[in-house]
């Protein structure tokens, strides 16, 4: 039995993704694509995950160089969440969206005003299905607006958090971080 598109995309639009924008180099030009198929892997050593349709056009990029950073966009920057996705606006995703970027510690492209960034080097690719996934190695974590609310994506929509409240994980220590677990 499979499950249609449709009813696996209504599906999965129930669980609320953050929204992040991957780039790469196409030479010394920045590119890049909005990605909430992201995912962290493992603290020790720092490993994430992305899946990009094969179709994409950053795909090539990110296999010739074998590198990518993922930059976690901030409430405020849904427009570049709009445009990278491939949005028919001005200036274009063939422009960078008018994103300022700055060359981070590996040189990787990164995106002004997001919450944090990963540059990051594949340590290895899968096929699956449509998707390719690239596990990669962290070369450099930066926590940019630690206090930012995240741009967040539910039910093919963006979600804002403005009636949120936090609260402690019970039964885990606070410092323990919640990457990959």
């Amino acid at each position: 039995m499979s499950v249609h598109p449709a009813e696996f995309r209504a599906a999965i639009g129930q669980f609320a993704t953050g929204v992040t924008v991957v780039t790469a180099l196409d030479g010394d030009k920045p590119v890049g694509i909005t990605v909430n198929a992201f995912a962290s892997m493992s603290l020790e050593p720092p490993l994430v995950a992305i899946a990009l349709d094969r179709r994409r056009y950053i795909v090539p990029m990110v296999e010739a160089t074998g590198r990518y950073a993922v930059n976690v966009l901030a409430e405020d920057q849904q427009w570049l969440s709009d445009c990278f996705a491939g949005a028919n606006v001005t200036p274009s995703r063939a422009a960078f969206c008018g994103a300022s970027w700055f060359p981070g510690q590996t040189g990787l492209p990164l995106i002004g005003g997001t919450t944090a960034s990963l540059e990051c080097r594949v340590v290895q690719r899968i096929e699956l299905g449509d998707h390719l996934v690239f596990v990669a190695s962290v070369e450099a974590a930066t926590v940019a607006e630690p206090d930012a609310p995240p741009l967040l994506y539910h039910r093919r929509r963006y979600l804002r958090i403005e009636r949120a409240s936090t609260a402690q994980v019970a039964g885990k220590p606070e410092s323990a971080g919640d990457a990959g677990d």
